[in-house]
């Protein structure tokens, strides 16, 4: 299986991403310009963090218009695999590929430090066979990360079960104060309603590396490759 990960102007989490993909879990990988127009035989593609286009209208606004990312939206409807991590994640909302939006944290910051978080998707790929019980230490680094949809929008998500992750504590309590930017339900990261997009705002890929004393990414990482490989 060979992973795809998308570089766009002002992207600064894609070598982290490569790195993690090829060096730590022996994965082949393609690196991916925002001009090319055609993926190159990647069966997963990853839409990686940083402030693309400066973060220009609206974060991923403009990303949205990179010519990969028609190729993207193709592959994700043919049923491909697409992970986006912050700004990726941005970005997939913009292109429709998820639903929902991010919008500037409830404390007009930007926000860099660690989260905790909870799998709540039974049926995601991603999540599916994540221990529910375990708290995930995995950072943040984002100023638009409060996700926001409306009502309706967010009672589908729960009858779907597309909430991926969930903000909690150290000991896995989804409460307010464990919420870092004011997302709704504290939402971390959500799916489409048929499970092979994924959008989340922290960080697993800074969380993958035995030299940084934290490798509750890899475990995410790890998790989701078994049930797709």
């Amino acid at each position: 299986m060979k992973f795809g990960v998308i570089t766009f102007p002002g992207s600064n989490c894609d070598k982290d991403m490569v790195y993690v993909l090829r060096d730590i879990m022996n994965l082949e990988v393609e690196e991916l310009w925002h001009k090319d127009q055609n993926l190159k035989g990647a069966d997963v593609i990853v839409l990686p963090g940083g402030f693309s286009y400066g973060d220009y209208l609206r974060s991923g606004a403009i990303a949205n218009f990179s010519p990969v990312m028609k190729e993207v939206i193709t592959h994700a409807n043919n049923g491909g695999y697409v992970l986006g991590i912050c700004n990726g994640f941005q970005i997939l909302c913009e292109s429709g590929l998820l639903e929902g939006t991010l919008l500037h944290n409830n404390n007009q910051k930007f926000i860099c430090k660690n989260t905790y978080l909870k799998p709540i998707s039974k049926t995601a790929p991603l999540t599916k066979d994540l221990d529910s019980e375990k708290a995930y230490k995995i950072p943040i680094a984002h100023g638009e990360g409060r996700f926001f949809a409306n009502e309706q929008t967010l009672k589908s998500l729960e009858e779907n079960d597309q909430i991926l992750f969930q903000y909690c504590d150290e000991s896995g309590a989804i409460t307010t104060e464990a919420n870092p930017n004011g997302a709704l339900k504290n939402i971390a990261g959500i799916c489409n309603k048929n499970k092979n997009v994924f959008g989340m705002m922290p960080h697993p890929e800074r969380a993958a590396d035995k030299e940084l004393r934290n490798e509750d990414g890899k475990i995410i990482f790890e998790t989701w490759f078994n049930l797709i490989k």
